[in-house]
């Protein structure tokens, strides 16, 4: 954090030569975890959620996010039974896979600290009071503190019918060789591998503008060597990405959606027929690259 104008703020890189500032009114708890750097504190955006200075999420806008990464999820698969969530702190995308019909969510996280701090602050996602009952996987959550690679390891016979990768933003250098390997071609092709029939791969793809979208690039090839059906959604009302893999050949994975809508458990706040129409055409420089 820097000091200035008498305040506290967070520079968030945004790209080359580019941060953005967020004020902090209030630091709710800020401390080094086994794995990064997490600061949940006041902004004029809510309670929110910080690790190494990236935004994760803010109460005025996680549910936009949320509902991006998983509504086309739930609407593409075949079915909505068991999920697996890699990442994703907060627990919300947890309890949206249980509001929309899945019987067992298997969320693993490798930063236990992280995740309790956030049910403890977070006016979102996990409660402090329901944490010990899905680490114990009382009810149709199970969280497993452990990384996301080794658990793949463990999958169901059966498989899941949605896996979702939740994670900080994939770095376009490849500085932080642990963290991509959670973005690569390997990774994506194990997650593809313990899909049940007509299961789905979820991914935070990135960013879509033209100054931060090289990893979005990245991401959009990997899913297009690896699954026959791909899917993109961006959030029209956010600033990201995702982007959502089937093994079987689809001719129109929007129209699949658009079918499903009505029937589907989970009911959106933030999207409707009109933004799966218009959020699932990849922007230009997805479509028309060289």
């Amino acid at each position: 954090m820097i000091e200035l104008d008498g305040h506290r703020w967070i520079q968030e890189p945004m790209g080359d030569g580019m941060r953005r500032l967020w004020r902090i009114d209030e630091v709710l708890w800020e401390g080094d975890t086994a794995f990064q750097h997490v600061v949940i504190g006041r902004t004029d955006q809510g309670i929110s959620l910080f690790c190494d200075d990236d935004r994760q999420s803010t109460e005025f806008s996680q549910l936009v996010y949320h509902e991006a990464m998983m509504v086309p999820a739930f609407l593409l698969a075949e079915k909505v039974q068991r999920v697996l969530i890699i990442g994703s702190s907060e627990g919300v995308a947890s309890k949206m896979s249980v509001q929309a019909g899945a019987t067992r969510v298997d969320h693993v996280d490798i930063d236990s600290e992280c995740v309790k701090v956030c049910a403890e602050h977070l006016p979102y996602g996990y409660t402090a009071e329901e944490l010990p009952g899905v680490e114990n996987g009382d009810g149709p959550i199970a969280l497993h503190y452990a990384d996301g690679w080794g658990f793949l390891d463990q999958a169901p016979p059966e498989g899941y019918d949605i896996v979702v990768v939740d994670l900080p933003d994939e770095r376009e250098d490849d500085t932080d060789g642990q963290h991509n390997r959670l973005y690569g071609l390997e990774f994506i092709q194990r997650c593809q591998t313990v899909l049940s029939p007509g299961g789905v791969v979820a991914v935070q793809a990135g960013c879509p503008t033209v100054w931060r979208n090289k990893t979005l690039i990245r991401a959009y090839n990997r899913f297009r060597s690896i699954f026959d059906t791909v899917s993109y959604f961006g959030a029209d009302e956010h600033e990201w990405a995702f982007l959502f893999g089937r093994v079987e050949p689809i001719d129109d994975p929007t129209n699949v959606m658009l079918e499903s809508f009505p029937n589907s458990s989970y009911r959106p706040e933030t999207i409707d027929d009109a933004s799966l129409i218009g959020c699932t055409v990849p922007p230009y420089s997805l479509r028309n690259q060289d």
